[in-house]
């Protein structure tokens, strides 16, 4: 089809065209007139994802999610937040909205979770492309009401976040009580059972006896390393024991006696020689030899036995150092068994004193949390009652009436016109009929209508019949 071919069709078939358009024009500018006028407003809300959390001191790993605000979406979305904008507002106190529940539901159900929905049609929520702003938007048809529930509803949705956030910290704030109560008995337990063991052995926190015994042990080994040469020395002293040991040599009564001897037994000489064996002076001089001889004597077994008494006091000293240092050795072992046995006991402390600090920290970030009334959701911009509709926008409904009437009227006018094809033009003669054109009857001056679309003063054969029917049967 020519676009000539188009505009003559839609010339003669400008009635149905006017009724249609005109029909959805008025249709729309009465429906404008008629429909109730609504008001949309708007507040606007920004979550902080990037600030560090102020008890944390560090950005949240959850707020950098990519999820994010999509949560958040749903959270504004949710029946949570709805029933949090109803109790600010009193709606659930409203007796005529209580009338209409039961009137719709005949009262099965629940009214607030019936209301939450109800509310919910109204509201739209849109992010802002590339930020953290959200913009909450409520449709109602009093601008009054439409303020006040966008701005309930965005006061809702920062106490849910509130509660979302503090709900859990005051669980793990009881959960970490009780542990903390719990870790302090333990601590309180070990602490007792170290000061009850350091009470029953006697030691004490820095732990200087085992000091003191250990210089004392060493000073028994050396003391018995010093014995043990002692008593060497005075068994070999008491092996060579004799006449003509050291000892006997060295003393000074026998090498008296000796020097006695030697003079006596000169003089017993002397006198023999003078006097004969038988002379009483030279008996008594044999007399005082023999003395001094008995002398020396018995001068050199005491000698000897204090070489054995020596021995033995060496030896018995040695017996009971040794014997000591025994002793000493088994009480600095038992002493290290006790050190090792408190040293337990003390590391049983301090892990209890560290799980203690550690519940507390826990303890005090967690009650800091649960007592918190900042969010990271601040109001950019807050609802106020509209000057003007949002819907319905006469000029706006206007113009789509127009430009959507035009365009359902030429619809119909082509839809009628395939339904019922005319011959309007030759063209339809030789392609719609399949036959050649015999002649053309010139309409004169009386048509210049005709002219005008056709652009020469001629018009087709029989243009007022229809093409099937000229169509006919072909022999």
């Amino acid at each position: 089809m020519s676009f000539s071919q188009l505009l003559i069709i839609l010339k003669a078939r400008w009635k149905i065209i006017a009724s249609v358009f005109w029909g959805v024009v008025l249709l729309v500018l009465v429906l404008s007139l008629v429909l109730p006028k609504k008001y949309k407003a708007e507040t606007s809300v920004l979550v902080d994802v990037k600030s560090p959390d102020p008890i944390a001191g560090m950005v949240l790993p959850g707020l950098m999610a990519p999820g994010y605000i999509a949560t958040q979406l749903d959270v504004i979305q949710s029946e949570r937040v709805a029933r949090g904008a109803i109790k600010l507002l009193h709606l659930d106190e409203s007796a005529q909205l209580q009338q209409q529940w039961r009137e719709d539901t005949e009262g099965v159900g629940s009214f607030e979770t019936w209301l939450a929905t109800l509310l919910q049609k109204g509201l739209d929520i849109k992010p802002s492309r590339e930020s953290s702003v959200i913009n909450i938007t409520y449709q109602a048809q009093d601008p009054q009401f439409a303020a006040a529930l966008a701005n309930a509803y965005v006061q809702s949705y920062i106490d849910t976040t509130l509660e979302l956030r503090i709900e859990p910290a005051k669980q793990y704030s009881a959960l970490f009580e009780t542990q903390a109560k719990q870790l302090r008995e333990r601590l309180e337990q070990a602490q007792s059972r170290l000061s009850a063991y350091q009470k029953e052995k006697g030691l004490i926190a820095s732990d200087e006896r085992l000091d003191v015994e250990n210089v004392r042990l060493n000073d028994l080994s050396t003391q018995l390393v010093g014995l043990q040469a002692l008593s060497a020395e005075s068994r070999s002293r008491k092996a060579e024991a004799g006449a003509n040991s050291t000892e006997v040599l060295n003393n000074m009564v026998v090498a008296t006696l000796k020097s006695d001897l030697s003079r006596q037994e000169a003089h017993v000489k002397e006198l023999t020689a003078q006097y004969g064996s038988a002379y009483p002076q030279v008996r008594i001089a044999q007399a005082s030899v023999d003395e001094l001889r008995e002398r020396i004597a018995a001068e050199t077994r005491r000698v000897n036995s204090s070489l054995g008494i020596n021995n033995t006091v060496n030896q018995s000293r040695e017996a009971q150092v040794k014997a000591a240092l025994e002793q000493q050795r088994e009480k600095l072992l038992k002493l290290k068994d006790q050190r090792d046995e408190a040293s337990v006991l003390t590391r049983d402390v301090e892990s209890a004193q560290r799980a203690y600090e550690l519940m507390n920290q826990r303890l005090s970030q967690t009650a800091v949390e649960s007592q918190s009334t900042q969010t990271n959701v601040s109001v950019v911009k807050r609802a106020t009652p509209p000057p003007d509709p949002s819907s319905p926008r006469l000029l706006l409904n206007m113009i789509l009436a127009i430009v959507v009437g035009g365009m359902l009227s030429i619809a119909v006018a082509l839809i009628a016109e395939l339904r019922d094809r005319r011959l309007r033009t030759d063209d339809d003669v030789t392609e719609g009929l399949d036959v050649p054109m015999l002649g053309i009857i010139p309409l004169g001056e009386t048509a210049p209508s005709t002219k005008k679309w056709l652009g020469r003063n001629r018009a087709p054969l029989l243009s007022n019949r229809s093409l099937p029917e000229l169509a006919g049967p072909r022999a």
